[in-house]
């Protein structure tokens, strides 16, 4: 059996994670073993209690994590679980293979799903409600004369109850009696509300006398709610996944439980300093699953704790906390300042600050700037998602002049249609920079691919800093009021040098000059950001 590591908080409350489980049933995740172990020892540095990893015996793929992480991941904070079910009906829980396959899996703990919902125990299982009690019964007694701790998930447990609130108080009796640790009250359809979980949780705690905890999805968009919900009428265990990952619209999203237990109820549920790794943990698990992180998911959203309005702003300048329900940098994330034409003077000094440019008091280059804004977004640009446009736009208002690193002459892209069905794309640049004229041609798979290329290969020698840069992410958007082939195109460009990324825009009728303003910024920017003296 694996050995469990030293609890680094008290066993008095449950943080369970089942995004190896639960949440890797969302639609679009598709984990493998290595993703699996990846993200076990994600969550384990975060400091979580228990990681679900899967159902061993039911696939080869789970089988294998099992076997994987025992010998391959030295758990510090978290302990193991393995996931199945209850014995068949009719089946002796010593001839039950998949039973015997969780003792195999060597996890210290193991959760087993049962039917609390008595038409599911009739309709689903095909036995009766007394021999769903036998297979909890039997199945609990067994693997803890085995040594190990078990809790018991009482599936379609609110639904169950609101038809027979007896059967379904009559199996957390039995899961508890027998032996098991937690009996885990699912919401599995998600329909509940806040007012209804309180109010079940605290009845079946006083007549049951059971350890309860809560496993909630979100179908209702309160699975947060609820699992809070949960807690303030007695669970001590609550059940969730990293970033709310799971079926249908997802499960009780893990990082918003968590920081509300430590920020707003003042329990201390993670290891300490670990709240701090919040947002870090939420980003890298969506990077394994492959999912873009949510930019508004709350606390480690990158809008989470971000402000555009200048009313707000002008708060904020005198005290943060008047428009934030937090310090951001408890949960690892940063307040942002979002420049549009929505800014006023404090906007724009305090997104100064945060750039680290001072401008010092001076109000008349701060109302300057505020107009400039305007004006460009009333042309179609957008300085909330290009925050290095926002920044040469800035610094020209400071210096007086452009920050230049090169002088174009001209550009051209062509696009040749060729009789076979296939195009060539293909760019000339010709620019100025360090007092040489430069023209180069390169091709690419589009007319902007190609102007990115040819660019590099003009400026490359001159800046070899431009070679660790490579574009990751690009935007085109129609205005809105603008008609059809002749309408005004805004280019969002994302650019990376492998330290971190950085956003520029254009705007134009014609999308491939949107594109090169935005590649143009990208490039001014990237060489500044990499400490190259601009010129003169």
């Amino acid at each position: 059996m694996t050995d469990v590591p030293e609890a680094a908080v008290p066993d008095a409350f449950h943080v369970f994670d089942t995004t190896l489980r639960d949440g890797a049933q969302r639609e679009g995740i598709n984990l493998t073993v290595a993703d699996k172990l990846t993200i076990a020892r994600h969550l384990d540095d975060y400091g979580v209690g228990f990681i679900e990893g899967g159902w061993p015996g039911a696939n080869p793929r789970d089988t294998e994590f099992f076997q994987r992480a025992r010998a391959e991941i030295d758990f510090q904070h978290a302990q193991l679980v393995a996931f199945g079910a209850t014995r068949k009906a009719g089946v002796r829980v010593e001839d039950d293979p998949q039973v015997a396959a969780l003792l195999e899996s060597g996890a210290p703990v193991i959760t087993l799903v049962a039917k609390s919902h008595v038409r599911h125990v009739e309709l689903a299982l095909r036995t009766t409600p007394e021999e769903n009690l036998a297979m909890v019964r039997d199945t609990v007694a067994h693997l803890r004369a085995h040594g190990r701790r078990v809790f018991l998930d009482c599936e379609h447990f609110f639904d169950g109850y609101a038809l027979d609130p007896t059967y379904a108080k009559e199996v957390v009796r039995t899961a508890s009696d027998a032996g098991a640790d937690v009996v885990v009250l699912c919401d599995t359809n998600g329909g509940m509300l806040p007012a209804q979980v309180t109010a079940v949780v605290r009845t079946v705690l006083a007549d049951t006398g059971a350890r309860l905890g809560i496993h909630a999805q979100d179908d209702t968009g309160c699975a947060v709610a609820n699992t809070l919900a949960a807690v303030d009428a007695g669970a001590t265990h609550v059940q969730c996944t990293a970033n709310g990952y799971g079926e249908r619209v997802g499960n009780s999203n893990l990082f918003p439980v968590v920081a509300a237990l430590e920020l707003k109820y003042g329990r201390q549920v993670l290891p300490a300093g670990k709240l701090a790794e919040t947002t870090r943990i939420s980003h890298a698990v969506a990077e394994v699953v492959n999912l873009t992180p949510s930019t508004h998911q709350p606390y480690v959203g990158v809008s989470a704790f971000a402000h555009k309005a200048g009313l707000h702003a002008s708060a904020i300048k005198v005290d943060p906390d008047l428009y934030q329900h937090m310090d951001p940098a408890l949960v690892g994330n940063t307040m942002r300042m979002l420049v549009s034409d929505m800014a006023g003077r404090a906007s724009i000094e305090l997104k100064g600050k945060e750039l680290g440019i001072d401008l010092g008091g001076d109000r008349e280059l701060v109302g300057r700037v505020v107009e400039r804004v305007k004006e460009r977004e009333l042309a179609g640009y957008t300085y909330e998602a290009a925050d290095a446009s926002f920044e040469l736009l800035l610094r020209a208002e400071v210096d007086g002049k452009p920050l230049r690193y090169f002088t174009v002459e001209s550009w051209r892209a062509i696009v040749e249609d060729r009789p076979d069905g296939t195009h060539a794309n293909e760019a000339t640049v010709k620019l100025w920079a360090k007092g040489e004229r430069i023209v180069a041609t390169a091709e690419g798979n589009g007319p902007v691919n190609a102007l990115d290329r040819a660019l590099r290969v003009a400026l490359e020698r001159i800046y070899p800093q431009l070679a660790s840069m490579e574009l990751v992410d690009y935007k085109v958007r129609i205005l809105e009021g603008a008609l059809g082939t002749g309408s005004i195109t805004r280019v969002l460009v994302s650019t990376s040098d492998g330290r971190g990324e950085w956003s520029t825009v254009g705007v134009a009728e014609n999308v491939i000059a949107a594109s090169w303003q935005a590649l143009d910024d990208a490039y001014a920017y990237g060489l500044l950001r990499a400490g190259v003296t601009p010129q003169a």
